[in-house]
């Protein structure tokens, strides 16, 4: 049978078998209108507005038609520019069924980085939400590449009504859409890495790509069913987000809560107290937030809805796990996963939590940690993670030099440095780009960065090398407080300065003592929460006479 899967009991789980005719439109849409779902929600918003099984399967294949009526071809792409709203998922699945390929993008990023896409991607058509227009008619002026197709989601803002708007050119298409014949390893979206490194780079993944991350993580490590409501916090933009908030609920026919602004702690409360999900996908930015502001209330929110959370985007620390936990009475289970990789591979598990580690791999994937010679480390070394599994991109687009680097032996290479407990628990180190060697000896920042943290002044910490008089590499850290009134208080910031030299001293080695402390209001990050280390780099230096662990 055409677009089907089958799932066999096997040592890792469930094996998953395509059929060779496969539009992964058919399981995460159509199915659910023959297994008597059409009037269970699949989204409800912020807002208000509730969308059922029903509703979905006919915009979304509105939306495809749409498209196609419009002069897109099948393989051409679609730039996305779109807030988490329903659109987003007509958009997204419609152009899949239509076999147009959507390309979603960052919402937070501005006109030259709009440009760079545009020019990049060479998309036949771009579809924008209302709040971007102003960005997006910038990077169109910008960009040398022209879409043939440009609509706003909505009418009203500069849209001509009946012209440029998505919403009236799905209202007069048809309500009936074929799948589009395509197979399991065909190009089904891009997702345009988070760029913690620098330019971003679009990662192409295949129509089994996002059954095989709602299976393995989903599924077989969260348990998700058709009882769950998923909130993200995360965005639809990034790998996270899509599978949180998307692609897991629609896997079993459960519901998606989304929230269109950016996840403030008030308005993620008030998200979790109205519509009572069960799964809360956060970042350890926001869970630190958070417990501030719990910290702070005068009345606690209503959280017991919530059967389990979950962390990624950038490591969490035991100590925001610990607080946590002691606050909410609830588990977070932090893991790794990437843009290439579609979502986590590394997870803790409920019932098997090990602070301060990624947990263990996820069904269906490998791991390994290598030296620079490609060879395996003993147990307690730390090296290079690399991973492989059914989800992982296919390549990288336009730059073939690069996915042969990174993908091209068979594993992916991860970027990040990693070492194995004793017990087989995966431990974080740090980006294999943020290492740094003091005196010889390799420096892992996140080990800095989680001592420090543990300190109740400190809410974020991020540790950089920066070289000294000498020129020898040391570490130095850039502190977010809990209580950002106090960065105009120079002598309280020195008084905290020897505090935190002296918390480093009771738990690290010397060498790992941080030299330089930058107190700052916000730390850089990618959308996914990533701490962009390079950019801390790129500063101009500290005070090197100033140096604190003399």
């Amino acid at each position: 049978m055409d677009h089907s899967i089958t799932l066999a009991t096997g040592p890792q789980g469930n094996d998953i078998d395509f059929s060779p005719v496969f539009n992964v439109a058919v399981p995460f849409i159509d199915r659910h209108l023959r297994e008597g779902r059409a009037q269970r929600p699949a989204i409800r918003t912020y807002d208000g507005e509730t969308v059922d099984y029903a509703q979905l399967a006919e915009r979304v294949n509105r939306c495809g038609n749409a498209l196609l009526a419009a002069g897109l071809e099948r393989g051409q792409r679609v730039l996305m520019i779109v807030r988490d709203c329903p659109a987003f998922f007509y958009l997204f699945w419609g152009a899949i069924k239509a076999g147009i390929i959507p390309v979603p993008v960052n919402t937070l990023l501005r006109h030259g980085d709009y440009a760079y896409m545009i020019d990049d991607a060479e998309p036949a058509g771009l579809v924008f939400s209302a709040v971007h227009a102003a960005e997006v008619a910038a990077a169109l002026a910008e960009a040398e590449h022209r879409p043939g197709l440009v609509l706003q989601i909505e009418a009203g803002a500069g849209a001509a009504p009946g012209d440029s708007d998505l919403a009236a050119h799905m209202a007069r298409a048809d309500a009936a859409l074929e799948p589009a014949p395509s197979g399991p390893e065909d190009d089904c979206f891009w997702l345009y890495s988070s760029g913690s490194t620098g330019r971003p780079k679009g990662a192409v993944h295949a129509h089994r790509d996002m059954v095989v991350s709602s299976q393995r993580y989903g599924v077989e490590v969260l348990g998700v069913s058709e009882d769950d409501v998923c909130f993200s916090a995360a965005k639809l933009f990034f790998a996270y987000g899509l599978g949180n908030a998307m692609s897991f609920p629609l896997w079993v026919g459960a519901c998606a809560v989304l929230l269109a602004p950016k996840p403030t702690p008030q308005l993620s409360f008030e998200v979790i107290e109205r519509h009572r999900p069960t799964l809360f996908f956060g970042v350890p930015t926001l869970y630190a937030a958070q417990l501030k502001a719990l910290a702070a209330a005068e009345k606690a929110p209503a959280l017991d809805s919530l059967r389990l959370c979950t962390s990624a985007g950038e490591a969490l620390s035991p100590e925001l796990l610990r607080r946590w936990k002691e606050r909410t009475g609830l588990d977070i289970l932090d893991g790794i996963g990437s843009t290439e990789a579609l979502h986590i591979f590394l997870s803790n598990r409920e019932g098997d939590i090990r602070p301060g580690a990624s947990g263990t791999p996820v069904p269906g994937y490998e791991v390994r940690i290598v030296d620079e010679h490609g060879q395996a480390v003993a147990a307690g070394e730390s090296g290079s993670l690399e991973i492989r599994g059914d989800s992982i991109a296919r390549y990288y687009w336009k730059q073939p030099e690069r996915t042969a680097e990174t993908m091209g032996s068979g594993w992916l290479k991860t970027g990040d440095t990693y070492l194995r407990d004793a017990d087989g628990y995966y431990v974080y180190c740090g980006r294999s780009d943020d290492m740094f060697k003091v005196g010889g000896i390799w420096c892992s920042p996140f080990e800095i960065e989680a001592r420090l943290v543990e300190h109740p002044q400190v809410q974020e910490a991020a540790v950089v090398k920066r070289a000294d008089a000498q020129g020898l590499d040391k570490p130095e850290a850039w502190i977010v407080l809990d209580a950002p009134e106090r960065l105009g208080d120079a002598e309280a910031l020195a008084q905290l300065e020897a505090e935190l030299v002296a918390h480093c001293k009771q738990a690290l080695a010397r060498y790992k003592f941080p030299r330089w402390f930058r107190f700052v209001d916000s730390l850089p990050k990618t959308a996914t929460g990533k701490i962009q280390r390079f950019k801390l780099r790129a500063a101009p230096g500290a005070d090197k006479a100033a140096d604190t662990a003399e």
